[in-house]
């Protein structure tokens, strides 16, 4: 079995996806982390599409690229066009790269129906195009588009399509499911076919539109494809691409097949996460692999066993990705939870300890009032802290005020004036804000800035309300969960209250002493 070649499509593809755009920054970036993990091609983006590629193949020539190549991305020449006057063949040309990629139509249909000339016709574009541009660049691959539905609706036409390509001398042939609609057994009988009658490498381009791309992709692979193309995170248009994020550990830790190095597959987990903060998108948390939720446990009796043998509920060792293996805490938890969460914060707790007991139960009272620790788990931590008898008093509230005003055709403005005390200090400030938890957490920090300057480097990143009893109206108990950060990390807090204010100050007062502690314990 030989090595199976990556082929990122996340610059051109994933930039199809519906909620994604990145800039040229966002593309060379992504390009640097590609090459770093050791993508063996990098789909950078098609020259005559639009400026920004065009830039993006100036741009890419500045970085010294240790393993990936920058591949540029285009179509077969039009129809009634002199090949060598071709623009998009020629803008192929211009993005100066080491190898091309062309898409040409193998499904009769499109040939006829789209294109609008004869399937005689269409072969003769596809090796010309193969030609020209193989007599000017070291690499070509062809794409043959729509392949699986072509070969289908007629195998011999689809067959001959590639036939024409290699003829052309592209060194490798890119079968599409580009519809996203065949099925893994399909893939894998057909690929196995058309591997008997193609002599060069063949690879796969799959689309998710029938949740199996990576399954399609790894079927491919079997019957003997050799390069594999997909995306970060699957990003694609429609329902995405083949997420090269479970291709990768499927082909090398499941299947054996070598396409990554070791350090490479070790940092699947960050690029996923870079990708997605380039895209400005949430990362997914139950994707496999690399979400947050993939070696995360939250019943008591996997925790149980999890923490004594982690292949008891775990497929893989989550490092092997470059992820972490996480204990939940919630009403469905053991006190083998408790304590493993105990380990995690460098807390002393015994499992014969009455306190581990303890927590768990007040633990489950909290929930059936409302509260959700498995977002938050640093206001976890300080209620385990506090059952502990180790919690610390930064500061105590005196009591605070928040204003409300609109001013006609003026948008709200809320001021929030707070008194609170620190040591046998009060200090009474008062703040603006575009709401009203915004104007309290700006009056809290200025009050206590003063004592605590680390507090200048937090800032509040997310913000989330959920209606816990909907059928109550506006008497009805909130819960909100706060997300916060500094330079270094970041942490969840939450408060549940029929008050939303009240609810908002739980949670931010839980983030503001929480990030003391960990200051704290940093200095220590």
């Amino acid at each position: 079995m030989g090595k199976v070649f990556l082929y990122d499509a996340t610059l051109r593809e994933g930039n199809q996806a519906e909620e994604i755009s990145f800039s040229v920054e966002d593309k060379i970036r992504i390009t640097s982390k590609l090459d770093e993990i050791g993508i063996d091609f990098i789909e950078g983006g098609w020259p005559s599409s639009n400026p920004k590629d065009f830039n993006y193949f100036k741009e890419v020539k500045s970085l010294d690229l240790k393993h990936s190549i920058v591949t540029a991305f285009g179509s077969t020449a039009k129809p009634g066009v002199l090949i060598e006057k071709d623009v998009n063949l020629n803008d192929l040309l211009h993005a100066d790269t080491e190898a091309v990629t062309i898409f040409g139509k193998s499904w009769d249909l499109h040939v006829i129906d789209v294109l609008g000339i004869d399937k005689d016709e269409n072969l003769k574009l596809v090796e010309e195009s193969v030609i020209f541009l193989k007599k000017r660049v070291s690499r070509v691959f062809f794409d043959a588009e729509h392949f699986f539905d072509g070969y289908k609706a007629n195998p011999e036409y689809a067959v001959k399509v590639l036939k024409h390509a290699v003829n052309g001398g592209a060194e490798c042939m890119v079968l599409c499911d580009t519809n996203g609609g065949t099925l893994p057994f399909e893939i894998e009988d057909i690929v196995a076919e058309v591997k008997k009658q193609i002599s060069i490498p063949l690879g796969i381009h799959a689309h998710n539109d029938c949740e199996v791309a990576v399954a399609n992709t790894l079927s491919a692979v079997r019957s003997g494809c050799l390069h594999v193309q997909g995306t970060m995170n699957g990003y694609g248009e429609r329902c995405g691409n083949a997420n090269l994020c479970s291709i990768i550990p499927d082909l090398k830790i499941k299947m054996g097949r070598e396409c990554l190095s070791d350090k490479g597959l070790k940092m699947l987990h960050e690029t996923s996460r870079f990708v997605s903060e380039l895209a400005n998108l949430q990362p997914l948390k139950h994707q496999p692999f690399v979400g947050d939720s993939a070696f995360a446990h939250k019943a008591g009796v996997h925790v149980s066993a999890v923490t004594k043998t982690s292949e008891t509920y775990e497929h893989i060792l989550p490092e092997l990705v470059g992820n972490t293996q996480r204990v939940l805490v919630s009403d469905q938890a053991g006190k083998a939870n408790i304590l493993q969460k105990a380990k995690e914060f460098n807390l002393d707790i015994e499992s014969n300890d009455p306190r581990a007991k303890d927590i768990l139960s007040e633990l489950k009272v909290l929930e059936k009032e409302g509260f959700q620790f498995e977002g938050a788990e640093a206001s976890f931590e300080l209620l385990m802290r506090k059952a502990m008898g180790l919690d610390r008093k930064y500061f105590d509230l005196i009591g605070f005020r928040v204003i409300i005003e609109r001013k006609e055709e003026c948008q709200l403005m809320a001021e929030a004036t707070i008194m609170v005390r620190v040591g046998n200090k009060v200090e009474h400030t008062a703040a603006l804000g575009n709401g009203p938890v915004n104007a309290i957490d700006n009056a809290l920090r200025k009050a206590l800035e003063k004592f605590y300057p680390q507090l200048k480097d937090t800032s509040l990143i997310d913000y989330k309300v959920r209606v816990l009893s909907s059928g109550e109206g506006t008497k009805a108990r909130v819960r909100v969960l706060i997300e916060s950060g500094d330079e270094k990390d970041k942490w969840g807090t939450v408060g549940v209250s029929e008050d939303i204010i009240e609810a908002s100050w739980q949670s931010l007062t839980d983030s503001i002493i929480y990030k003391l502690l960990k200051d704290e314990r940093a200095d220590a």
